[in-house]
């Protein structure tokens, strides 16, 4: 099975930079996307053989989060809540026969910290969603989660320490959802490997110089990291601020 997550930072836009290629190239059974900045009825766009599950934002343009998905779900729930709605469209979570998959655009906790405290009780509600659905069956959790968690998830560390996406508030949630039945994907199954990034400023020559950092996960229950087969960050994929990730299972 392989699943890929991108956060497109706009999908009418990452269309236009070639994000349909992508999309056929990759071949997935499950594609993720983030931040789509539309409301419906702006964009169409008919992949063959694949379920559509679309969450909106009310606010236009901005985040908001879709599903594609060769096999169709057993249920589908927007937002966090019972009300199966959220307002910013955050979060998709399918339930398949073997799985849960959860989608998930994470706030930013904005640059100078004003919503930290909401985006750290978004963390606590997120734990509480995946650790009821690990009670069931195995999570497949991805998406972008805003954090650079360790420091060789970071290329500048001492400069962005206490910065948003870089506090020790949000490393500790990220810390405290691995300590809770989950596993990294990627730091799994590359524990030492530097220079990996999803996420680059749109400032001159950046990404070139590759000064970014990865904020982009799949992060999986521990009972499936077995079935791992292989992580990869498309880097060299453009149309977005972020690139694609993918991880493969044997399942």
């Amino acid at each position: 099975m392989k699943v890929v997550s991108w956060n497109v930072n706009g999908i009418r836009a990452c269309v236009k930079k070639g994000f349909s290629k992508f999309f056929d190239e990759m071949d997935a059974d499950i594609f993720c996307v983030q931040e789509i900045k539309c409301q419906e009825g702006q964009i169409e766009l008919p992949f063959d053989g694949y379920y559509q599950y679309w969450n909106y934002a009310e606010k236009k343009g901005y985040s908001g989060t879709v599903v594609f998905t060769k096999q169709q779900p057993l249920s589908v729930q927007y937002g966090l809540n019972d009300l199966n709605h959220e307002p910013e469209g955050r979060v998709l979570t399918l339930e398949f026969e073997q799985f849960f998959l959860v989608n998930s655009y994470t706030p930013n906790a904005q640059r100078d910290l004003a919503r930290l405290p909401y985006r750290l009780q978004w963390e606590d509600d997120m734990l509480a969603h995946l650790t009821a659905l690990d009670a069931k069956k195995p999570v497949v959790y991805c998406g972008d989660f805003n954090v650079a968690h360790e420091e060789i998830d970071i290329c500048n560390v001492k400069s962005n320490i206490g910065n948003s996406g870089f506090t020790k508030e949000e490393r500790g949630k990220m810390t405290r959802l691995l300590e809770s039945g989950f596993v990294d994907t990627f730091r799994y199954l590359n524990p030492t490997t530097e220079g990996a990034y999803t996420w680059w400023s749109y400032m001159r020559d950046v990404r070139a110089r590759n000064i970014g950092w990865r904020i982009d996960y799949v992060i999986v229950s521990n009972r499936l990291q077995s079935l791992l087969k292989r992580v990869s960050i498309h880097a060299e994929v453009l149309g977005s601020d972020h690139c694609p990730i993918s991880a493969e299972l044997d399942w």
